[in-house]
């Protein structure tokens, strides 16, 4: 039968010393000489005296002490030490409040970075940690909520920026899903989020593909009047097909001027696999003309500023700008659609080999396997074949020969 009640325990005063008023199985008030009423709960375990502080009245009230009490006796009854359970969780508790989102995004980082991650892909995941952290980077993992993460991504949406909302999403559910494999969380609230933020309609980079036009583009980079290494650089992109950023990144150590073959590395492509490119005449010539004027660096296409960083980023479009071809109209990127769009219509070659030209992925293993030196010869071919043609383009010929 129950001794204590709510009134009672009001009506419990102080003494000089400390006082137990008692309840039933094991549950009592201690009252101490400033005031306070302190719940505990005294057990045996193993014949051994034990005492577990179950919180403070009135923060804690009557039922559920009791209530508390209860669930402590189960455990008891299991073969479970409270005691050791209360200590367990504790210390969980301590260690997921170390375990926050900047925490583990960092450990993610540096593990991107050991894997050999591309520099420039390493950047752009820091500032999306970055926007991140701003928001959720002190919480603990364990309890940041789809909406906590919401705030930020809103902040960066509501700017315009689509785009980045949804790559800090994407960037976000990766540090959650590492936390997961490491085992200090069980969720990934991102994944919540897929539908919250608005996609933005896919834009084609701009390309042109009508080979007339082709022609007035090659002859407007003849007659280009900046620099020359930015000239060169655009006649490169146009007869090789590489990824703006893998031409102004290139060193000279990846071309192979004997060979005849330009092969980015692995860390540098976008699918961090290896690409070789077989070099026709016209672009061999221009590879000579380039190691005459900056052959003695590291860098194919240095920065006009400093020998050590290479071409920027807006060089190669700011040019285009400059030959009168608008945003809408022609990219550096456009080079490779203008390409695959013409050797495709030509009918000539098998399309695998187009699609290793452009450094485009397989994605059964096999047919990766195989595709990866059985057009080689026919690459090299496609190669010649491409060069030829954005000639006679440029000359007034239309002809797929």
């Amino acid at each position: 039968m129950a001794v204590l009640s709510d009134a009672k325990i009001r009506s419990l005063r102080p003494k000089s010393k400390p006082y137990k008023q008692s309840d039933f199985d094991g549950l009592y008030v201690l009252v101490n000489p400033n005031g306070s009423k302190l719940w505990r709960f005294k057990y045996r375990w193993f014949g051994k005296e034990k005492l577990l502080a179950l919180g403070k009245y009135p923060d804690i009230g009557l039922a559920d002490a009791r209530r508390k009490r209860d669930e402590v006796r189960s455990l008891i009854a299991k073969g479970e030490d409270p005691s050791s359970a209360r200590k367990r969780e504790k210390a969980k508790e301590a260690s997921e409040q170390n375990e926050t989102f900047a925490k583990l995004a960092a450990e993610l980082l540096t593990k991107k970075r050991r894997e050999g991650k591309a520099e420039a892909t390493l950047k752009k995941t820091e500032w999306l940690h970055r926007l991140l952290n701003a928001d959720i980077g002190a919480i603990p993992i364990t309890q940041i909520t789809a909406r906590d993460v919401l705030v930020p991504l809103r902040k960066v949406e509501n700017k315009g920026n689509h785009e980045s909302a949804i790559r800090m999403r994407s960037a976000a559910g990766a540090v959650f899903r590492y936390a997961i494999a490491l085992g200090v969380a069980d969720n990934d609230p991102t994944y919540g989020l897929k539908d919250a933020l608005i996609r933005p309609r896919p834009q084609h980079r701009a390309a042109i593909t009508e080979p007339s036009k082709v022609g007035g583009l090659m002859r407007a980079i003849d007659d280009f009047s900046g620099q020359r290494t930015t000239q060169l650089a655009l006649r490169l992109l146009a007869l090789t097909a590489l990824r703006p950023g893998e031409l102004r990144m290139a060193e000279w150590d990846e071309i192979d001027e004997v060979g005849a073959v330009w092969t980015v590395p692995a860390h540098r492509a976008k699918m961090r696999r290896p690409h070789a490119v077989p070099l026709s005449r016209q672009a061999q010539g221009h590879v000579e003309e380039l190691r005459k004027l900056t052959g003695s660096g590291r860098l194919v296409f240095p920065s006009v500023r400093s020998s050590q960083r290479c071409m920027s980023e807006n060089t190669l479009n700011a040019a285009l700008r400059r030959l009168g071809y608008g945003k809408d109209e022609m990219s550096s990127h456009g080079f490779r659609a203008m390409f695959s769009t013409l050797a495709n219509e030509a009918g000539l070659w098998h399309a695998d080999a187009i699609e290793r030209a452009l450094a485009h992925m397989e994605t059964n293993e096999i047919r990766r396997a195989y595709a990866r030196g059985e057009h080689w010869d026919e690459r090299v071919e496609l190669a010649q074949w491409w060069a030829d043609q954005l000639e006679q383009m440029k000359n007034g010929k239309n002809k797929h020969d």
